[in-house]
């Protein structure tokens, strides 16, 4: 009895700040945030990594380093939706048929699938974001790439598909799978090519993952700010 009611609590406490935030829109963050959530718009970012791994380390090493990354999003998808969201099977708040969905601001009537707990979108973002924390230890590239994974999360409340709980769980699961994946994938290409310690401490062009990030976000405020007039 006791456990169950600590989950209505925790729920309602969700919902609550769920509605708050999913509450604050304006036709320019429609646009914004609609765009940031995509895949596609964010593949000149995610192709910089790929660079700076080709860039600095040897084949076999980069190698390793691409394969903990197909790894990671495998894991954090199949741990997301193939593993606990038939189990714990939690409707979407834009589903229609979620008890709060007169009360969701949905944009252009995208609502995703019927279950949302947890979010792969938060799993597939904090787990690139630790696998580059881990992975290439700089300070402002892990400031950036941890910023653009809780923006990202905050995308899919605003679009009302997602409960912040949703988020939570998912941006946990994905950051252990980038965190175990980045260490097993680095501790296999020391083995394989003991120079990649020392390559791995004076790492190069490791800021054009900002500089290309930061592009594309200000591409979406002028599309955004355009589209909104």
């Amino acid at each position: 009895m006791v456990h169950t009611d600590i989950i209505q609590y925790l729920s309602e406490i969700d919902t609550n700040v769920f509605l708050y935030f999913n509450g604050i829109h304006s036709p320019f963050w429609d646009y914004f945030m609609t765009s940031f959530t995509g895949k596609i718009i964010w593949v000149p970012m995610y192709a910089t990594i790929l660079y700076i791994l080709l860039k600095n380390f040897h084949w076999k090493a980069a190698l390793c380093y691409v394969a903990a990354i197909a790894l990671i999003i495998t894991f954090a998808d199949q741990m997301c939706s193939s593993i606990i969201r038939p189990v714990v099977a939690r409707l979407r708040p834009s589903n229609p048929e979620s008890p709060i969905v007169d009360m969701v601001y949905i944009v252009n009537n995208y609502r995703g699938g019927s279950y949302g707990f947890p979010s792969c979108h938060a799993a597939n973002s904090f787990g690139l974001a630790m696998y580059v924390v881990f992975m290439f230890r700089k300070r402002w590239l892990s400031i950036f790439i941890i910023v653009w994974a809780f923006c990202n999360c905050y995308t899919r409340v605003y679009l009302g598909v997602h409960y912040p709980g949703d988020l939570l769980v998912g941006g946990i699961i994905g950051g252990f799978g980038g965190w175990l994946f980045a260490t097993i994938a680095h501790k296999a290409t020391i083995y394989l090519e003991p120079s990649t310690r020392m390559k791995r401490k004076e790492l190069k062009q490791w800021s054009v993952t900002i500089y290309v990030g930061l592009l594309t976000v200000l591409g979406i405020i002028i599309y955004s700010t355009i589209k909104s007039w």
